[in-house]
């Protein structure tokens, strides 16, 4: 299957885009007409050879500079050419705005030259059109940037608080093999000697032997895991039940909850303020939400706004977002204040995200820690057993 960017038109002529996958564009295009859509263009959504999506620090730098340029008067082409001329860029940041300045010079658009490199987000593009049809494209540049330097600071913030248990992780690994493949090998000598050994000895002193004659069996197998697992989780219910499970698992659940909605409200936010209207802002911020389990509700969730139902109430259906969101927004909406609201929402959020993640570390180092102390503990008593039954058994004799 292959991924597309399509650009379609409903009986009414409303105009759609979106982000799809289908095995060729006549797929595609029988897709659409299923949902009583006429296809108009479409191209393919694979990133380029060499060319990765670019992340949101790189996002929010683009837009920073671009809106800096472009609030002192500088046209497009001309704050594009100095940003491509910028000493230390890295050769694909350096590409992708060669690129861009190539496609303007066409005679396209910023949105549209910033599609035709699959690199950036289809939120960006949302808003660099709405931007291109108010005539507000340093606003709407700013306020991008704001937004892509604030989830950039929210993941950077979760990535730390992660690092401790992993380290910790690694390290009980790196001990414990460090004990089954030098340590326990000492005691094989003695073990000889007694004739028989308990059978938690026996085992450990099995996997002992494993890992020194064949690690390379062990390490094969874990690499082919490894790949089986990254397509497994490719999978459409997979990634499904995959986001079901992270938005109710104990601890982490509650976690993954604020995550979500605070990214959500944020996009959002961006969104409405730009000027896109409501349904089609919604929908695009569904896709960014990064839990699939979450984003296919969307699809009701904005048919009830278009059927008249209150923003509030459509989103409190959504599972996987805390009721505090819908409750916030039904006061912007009372209020006629929702984007301030939704950005409210996005920086309150961000902040009890950062809590709950320092909390679930808390909680992770004493859970490791313990891990680590049993198997050490388990391994002690393997090895100690039959020793201690040995000395019974001299003294019985004795």
């Amino acid at each position: 299957m292959a991924r597309f960017r399509y650009v379609a038109k409903n009986m009414e002529g409303k105009v759609f885009r979106g982000l799809t996958e289908a095995s060729a564009e006549s797929s595609l295009q029988q897709q659409l007409s299923d949902q009583g859509l006429y296809l108009i263009k479409a191209k393919s959504a694979e990133p380029l050879r060499g060319r990765r999506s670019l992340q949101p620090k790189q996002l929010s730098e683009f837009s920073r500079e671009l809106s800096i340029l472009l609030s002192s008067g500088i046209s497009i082409v001309r704050a594009l050419e100095i940003m491509a001329d910028e000493e230390g860029l890295s050769p694909q940041i350096r590409s992708v705005y060669a690129d861009i300045l190539t496609g303007i010079r066409k005679g396209g658009r910023l949105s549209e030259a910033m599609e035709e490199q699959n690199c950036f987000p289809d939120l960006m593009l949302g808003m660099i059109r709405s931007g291109e049809g108010s005539g507000t494209m340093d606003q709407v540049m700013r306020r991008l940037s704001l937004h892509y330097e604030r989830d950039h600071r929210l993941r950077e913030q979760v990535k730390s608080a992660m690092t401790y248990p992993f380290v910790l992780l690694v390290m009980s690994m790196a001990v414990i093999i460090l004990i089954m493949t030098f340590i326990l090998p000492q005691f094989e000598e003695l073990f000889q000697e007694m004739e028989q050994l308990p059978a938690i000895t026996e085992f450990l002193m099995a996997v002992s032997d494993f890992l020194i004659t064949r690690w390379y069996v062990l390490l094969l197998v874990l690499c082919f895991l490894a790949a089986a697992l990254r397509i497994i989780f490719k999978l459409g219910a997979v990634q499904r039940s995959s986001g079901y499970l992270k938005v109710h698992l104990p601890l982490i659940g509650k976690l993954n909850k604020i995550i979500y909605t605070a990214r959500f409200s944020r996009t959002l936010s961006s969104l409405y303020s730009s000027g896109m209207p409501i349904v089609q802002a919604l929908l695009t911020a569904g896709e960014t939400v990064g839990n699939l389990y979450i984003e296919e509700q969307f699809e009701q969730a904005a048919a009830l706004v278009q059927r008249g139902v209150p923003l509030s109430q459509a989103l409190g259906e959504i599972d996987g977002f805390l009721r505090k969101l819908s409750s916030s927004i039904m006061v912007g909406e009372e209020s006629g204040r929702l984007d301030s609201m939704l950005d409210s929402i996005a920086a309150g959020m961000e902040e009890e995200a950062e809590a709950a993640t320092k909390r679930l570390v808390t909680l992770l180092e004493p859970v490791l820690i313990c891990m680590m102390a049993l198997i050490v503990g388990f391994i002690i008593i393997a090895v100690m057993l039959p020793i201690y039954e040995s000395y019974g058994a001299i003294e019985g004799a004795a």
